[in-house]
């Protein structure tokens, strides 16, 4: 879990828009997404584990997972959350 001292200096590190804590039971399947390229919009990675949580971008429109308590604040890592559902 992260400490709440540090959700409020977490940014999205494509638009550097505030993220919020996902619920904790996230569990997504092995898909497979476009990878973005750096200074682009993230595309999705492929999710091959079920995660820790994750933090959302503003416009919900991203994931960025946690893993083994450390959030993965990788363009290339999101997760888009059109692929969750």
């Amino acid at each position: 879990m992260l400490h709440n001292d540090l959700l409020p200096i977490l940014v999205c590190p494509t638009d550097h828009s505030p993220l919020g804590i996902a619920d904790n039971s996230v569990n997504c399947p092995g898909q497979q997404g476009d990878r973005g390229e750096a200074g682009k919009e993230p595309r999705g990675t492929a999710v091959d584990q079920p995660l820790d949580g994750g933090l959302i971008r503003r416009d919900k429109t991203f994931l960025y997972p946690i893993v083994d308590n450390i959030p993965i604040l990788l363009a290339d890592e999101a997760i888009p959350l059109a692929q969750l559902l």
